[in-house]
């Protein structure tokens, strides 16, 4: 029998759609899931949404529909949340929606299984009230007599209400919370307690009358039952406490990890556990309370109006390009700073450079070296083998215990010293000169398998972060099914020596930061309408050639901008006989892109770690569909039966990149 594995996510409050925040709390649990599955767990994954409230209320009024014909198109409706899920890639076993009939009937019977016990009673509440954040807050904790979260107004606030006994909670509470690892980070421990358990736990409002979208209390008619025990509720009533909707509370309660923001950790470190105790429940194994997405150092929040959107950057960009940001670019413990700039960087430099480039050079030579990609089993092994054969084959048990931690940064950053590594070791062994010597077949032919196997290791421990991509590459070298499970990444050699690989796309092209932080710029200003960006327009007409000068002056010479770059990476572009993309360094922040049409007389390989002469302030153009940021330095003779002899200018190894030419 397979060991079970239960997690979930927050439910979203379907006020509007979903920004970026959301969708780093569902990646992220989604990540963890599909790691699971992948060590052949029985994984349980929920999410869904916490639908009902005033703010809904209000809103569905305001936009002249039912709170629930609101809710459905925020839900289900195009591009709705569902939609959002469905584009991330989002594993999910179960969705759940508190205005689900059987969720709204198990409510009922909690509720009242509580009031029956003396766990929950009848009173009136007096305080303060914010709407957008739908929290009742008392005189000491608004800062400057406004809501502390949203920074908003907040309105007095006076009703009949029941309330639920959470101070007789509050020793085992601090137990549960100082004495075990319930609720990580460990940092998270120390606000709860210092904020809500020591001033003195008061007793939680769980009832409202002053609107009426929430599930009825059912003895006593004008009270709905508000937010904590409807939405909290959700973990066990998705898995059949309390209905017949489902039967799988006994298999999978208690959750292996509540995946939170840190703003909603107090509902599920102390009122949520407090709940269960009052019932006699099992407690969640753990709660693990994340950072924020911050903008320009302030959290991002439907209610302040600060989102950024999901979909235009995973429909720009690629879903498993911004996964990968999501999770590698922040601890997820410990709050972020999001920025265009970051995501295009961490694309540029991780994704296109690194693995892309690693997958693109290693199959291309793959399959020039060798008849049909198909390498020969007679292998020789060489001294460069060794540092990289070990670091793949104990790479999983140091990704593994990461990822244990939740720790995904630091899982990703170990992944990619394997894929640099790699890298480094192509231009160790330099196939390219390999190949030109038939006598160093059988070491090319070890090169050859030393890098597949180690993109293999490591798409497999990418699976849970870009699946489609780690499908993408298993194709491409060649991997079967015994050659893409968890157990397979722990040994180095699992590929057949004679593995067959067939050559497929660009996983990931780069990205012209300039041009796309400026179309971003425009889209983020219509986010109801986003598009897809547009390929530039044909310029209408070529401009007259103007008669060469004569001569010309140092101040027209200082207008072309010359700088020595190092080839980082070449290769063909497909479906062009002359192109070839080059990837340089040019002593710049980030790698730049230039296609030269010099194929006729030079292979990529030849030209990896060779320093040439670029011209970086030539307009940028696109050629068969891929943007040039720049132009090679080549010399050009005619010859006299008319064809040209070209020579790229290629200076000694010596002179280092971003040098400009005087």
């Amino acid at each position: 029998m397979k060991d079970k594995f239960y997690i979930t996510t927050p439910i979203y409050y379907p006020s509007d759609k979903l920004h970026i925040g959301h969708t780093y709390c569902t990646v992220a649990t989604d990540a963890m899931a599909r790691y699971k599955r992948l060590q052949g767990y029985d994984v349980m994954f929920l999410t869904g949404t916490d639908e009902h409230g005033q703010k809904i209320e209000d809103k569905a009024k305001a936009a002249g529909v039912t709170p629930k014909q609101f809710v459905d198109n925020i839900v289900e409706g195009k591009g709705g949340i569902l939609d959002l899920w469905k584009l991330m890639n989002i594993s999910n076993d179960r969705f759940i929606r508190t205005t689900d009939d059987y969720h709204e009937a198990a409510v009922q019977k909690i509720f009242k299984k509580l009031y029956e016990q003396g766990d929950i009673y009848k009173g009136k509440y007096v305080g303060k009230y914010c709407k957008p954040c739908e929290s009742f807050w008392t005189e000491t904790q608004l800062v400057d007599g406004k809501c502390p979260d949203c920074g908003r107004e907040v309105q007095d606030a006076e009703e009949e209400a029941y309330f639920f006994r959470l101070s007789k909670y509050a020793d085992r509470i601090l137990h549960l919370l100082e004495d075990t690892d319930f609720l990580e980070p460990r940092s998270r421990v120390n606000e709860m307690v210092n904020n809500f358990i020591k001033p003195g736990l008061e007793d939680l409002c769980v009832s409202r009358t002053s609107f009426t979208w929430g599930v009825p209390v059912d003895f006593d008619p004008g009270h709905v039952v508000y937010v904590w025990i409807d939405a909290l509720s959700n973990y066990i009533t998705a898995l059949g406490y309390d209905n017949d909707k489902y039967h799988d509370y006994d298999k999978y309660w208690p959750a292996d990890v509540h995946f939170v923001g840190k703003e909603i950790v107090r509902f599920h470190s102390i009122i949520w556990p407090a709940i269960l105790m009052a019932l006699d429940l099992p407690l969640p194994k753990k709660v693990y309370g994340h950072g924020w997405l911050l903008l320009e150092g302030g959290k991002m929040s439907k209610s302040k109006g600060n989102v950024v959107d999901p979909v235009i950057l995973a429909q720009r960009y690629g879903v498993d390009a911004l996964r990968y940001f999501l999770l590698r670019e922040f601890p997820f413990g410990s709050d972020g700073n999001f920025s265009n700039e970051a995501l295009i960087s961490r694309i540029n430099v991780d994704l296109a450079n690194d693995l892309g480039n690693l997958v693109s050079r290693t199959v291309s030579m793959a399959g020039k070296y060798f008849e049909e990609g198909k390498l020969p089993t007679e292998q020789a092994e060489g001294p460069e083998d060794a540092e990289l054969i070990a670091l793949a084959s104990g790479l999983r048990d140091k990704y593994e215990a990461h990822m244990e931690k939740y720790a995904f940064q630091d899982a990703l950053v170990d992944v990619f010293g394997l894929i640099s590594r790699a890298n480094k070791y192509i231009d160790e062994t330099k196939p390219w000169v390999l190949g030109k010597d038939e006598s160093q077949k059988a070491r090319l032919a070890r090169v050859m398998y030393n890098l597949l196997e180690s993109i293999r290791i490591a798409a497999v421990l990418l699976t849970p972060f870009i699946p489609d991509t780690a499908e993408k590459i298993f194709a491409q070298i060649g991997a079967g099914e015994n050659g893409r499970t968890w157990e397979s990444a722990g040994t180095f050699g699992v590929l057949p020596a004679d593995v067959t690989i067939h050559r497929g796309e660009n996983l990931f092209p780069r990205i012209d930061m300039e041009k796309e932080l400026k179309e971003l710029e425009s889209l983020e200003k219509k986010p109801e309408a986003p598009k897809a960006a547009e390929a530039p327009k044909a310029e209408a007409a070529k401009a007259e050639k103007p008669a060469e000068p004569e001569y010309i002056t140092i101040d027209d010479f200082a207008k072309v901008k010359f700088v020595t770059a190092k080839v980082l990476a070449c290769e063909a572009v497909p479906k062009s006989a002359k192109l070839l993309r080059f990837t340089l360094d040019c002593g710049e922040e980030f790698p730049r892109q230039i296609l030269s049409g010099i194929h006729e007389w030079y292979e990529p390989e030849d030209l990896v770690g060779k320093t040439v002469v670029a011209c970086t302030n030539l307009k940028p153009r696109k050629m068969m569909g891929i943007m040039s940021n720049g132009m090679l330095i080549s010399a050009v003779k005619e010859e006299p039966d008319g064809s040209e002899k070209l020579h790229l200018v290629i200076l000694d190894d010596k002179v280092p990149a971003g040098y400009g030419l005087c």
